[in-house]
Formats: C-alpha cells, structure tokens, sequence
C-alpha cells in the first residue's frame, strides 16, 4: 500500500512540478505574481474539451490546438493587461490585483458558456500495468513520462540556448538586461507564451484522468506556488524539487490521515519553510543591502 501511494505522489507530483516550472518562469523574471495563470490552466482542459468531445477531432490533434490557443490567450494578458502597466510603472501589488481580476473574468466566462458542473473528457476505464505490488494505469504513466520529458527539455534548453541566458539574465537583473540592449517587452512575451505550455500540457493531462470544472486552476496553482517557495524562488530548477515533494508528501498523508489533510499539511509545510527557510531547499540566503 505505501509504494502504491509513494508511485501515485511521484506521478502527482510530476504535475506539479511542470505547471510550477511555468509559473516560476513567469515570476522569477518579471516578479509578477501572475494569478490569472490558474485561469491559463483551466482554459487549456476546456479547448481539448472543445476539440475532443465537441467537434470531435483526435485528441492529440485537440491537444495541440489547445496549446497553441492557451498561448495565445497567456500572451494576450500579458500584452493588454501586464505590459501597459509595467510601461505606467506600476507597482507589483497593481498588477498582481489586475491579475486577479483576469482570472475571475476568464473563469466565469468559460463557467457561462460550458457551465458550473464537471466536464469528462476520457469516460472509458483506464488500463493498467502492474509493477511488483504498483498498479499504475496507461494514463499515470502519460502523465509521469510526458512530464518528465518535458521538464528535461526544457532544463537542457535552460543551460544551453541563448534564449535560456537571456532568460537567466532576465531573473538576476532587468535593468541590466535593457543596458545591453535586450528586448525585455518581446521577451516578456515568449516567456508567458512558454509558461502556457507547462500549465496546458499540465491541465490536459489531468483533466484527461479526472475531468475538470471552471475552478481547477486555483487549487493547482496554490500547489505550484507552494512548490517554488519549498524548492527555492529564483531557481528555474527548484520547483520541480518542490513539487515532487509536496505530490510525495500528500500521498503519505492519505496513508497516513486522510485526503481531506492534504491541503492541511501541504501549507503545514509552507509555514515550516516560510519560518525556517524562507529561501527554499536550494536557495541561497540574500544579505539585504
């Protein structure tokens, strides 16, 4: 029973660790707390909805489609809403309820016109494998193998292209970055078209597994964000620690209590950190100047 539970929080926490890794890229390089990326998230499990279930496209076909639409809705809030404010200079805290104020109206956009109740996308029984005393099912293992994939791409893509020095140059000084001459507007833009890929491919899967509803996204992202403080903010790598540690951790609580702790003792653990160290597992104290 404990390395079933282990084996469904590392597939979990997979997850979490690729929709973290995109909020992450959004907030280490433009400190922009970018709440509206849970709208971002539920938007993706809604066009496969479109695609797939309504108009009856192949999945991967709608997949795709979805991608490419959750990108542009991503960039589109960043150019109408984030950039016009950062030209005024406003503060971060503006833009963080600007945000806000994007998610809520996506949200109840989509809940008007797919409604309130939760939506299927895949109503067959899964098959499964079995390893030893593991059952995982064909759609676990999507989900674990995709996941990883992607996030060793996109670490590797991190380290070696130019776009990921921009974007490492990006997180440690801004002002910097617009001395030498970068383009920090055209940047912005492809790191929240980036970010929506994470947070799509992330929504699909789920929502493939156990359906969706207009208000998937925030639970999601309150675990991302709790996955890139635990890993450490300003490391690009971290919140993938991170959130193999909170999927881990709350399949140990389901063995443990139950799943109605996991929320408890998924922000238990944020207070811990917050409290003991605050820079995360891989970050680095900051002296403040």
């Amino acid at each position: 029973m404990l390395l079933q539970l282990l084996a469904n929080g590392i597939i979990m926490g997979s997850i979490y660790a690729l929709v973290s890794l995109g909020f992450a890229l959004v907030y280490n390089t433009t400190k922009s707390f970018h709440i509206a990326y849970a709208a971002v998230y539920m938007f993706a499990s809604y066009m496969i909805l479109t695609f797939y279930k309504m108009l009856h496209l192949h999945l991967l076909l709608s997949f795709l489609i979805a991608i490419l639409l959750t990108m542009g809705l991503s960039i589109l809030i960043e150019r109408v809403v984030y950039l016009p404010l950062v030209k005024k200079n406003s503060s971060l805290n503006i833009i963080m309820i600007s945000s806000i104020g994007v998610m809520i109206v996506v949200i109840n956009t989509i809940a008007m016109f797919y409604g309130n109740e939760t939506q299927i996308l895949n109503s067959n029984i899964s098959k499964s494998v079995t390893f030893g005393n593991i059952i995982l099912t064909h759609t676990q293992l999507a989900q674990l193998i995709i996941s990883v994939i992607l996030i060793g791409i996109f670490l590797i893509f991190l380290k070696y292209s130019k776009f990921g020095i921009m974007a490492r140059a990006m997180r440690d000084d801004v002002v910097l970055c617009t001395v030498f001459g970068m383009d920090i507007n055209r940047m912005r833009l492809c790191l929240f078209g980036l970010s929506a890929i994470f947070a799509s491919v992330g929504s699909g899967l789920v929502a493939y597994d156990v359906g969706m509803d207009p208000y998937v996204g925030m639970p999601m992202l309150l675990n991302a964000v709790v996955a890139l403080i635990i890993g450490g903010v300003g490391r690009f790598e971290a919140p993938i620690l991170g959130g193999f540690v909170i999927g881990i951790l709350q399949s140990l609580t389901v063995w443990t209590f139950s799943s109605r702790w996991q929320d408890a003792v998924t922000f238990s653990l944020l207070i811990i950190f917050l409290l003991l160290r605050p820079q995360g597992i891989l970050g680095e104290r900051q002296r403040a100047v």
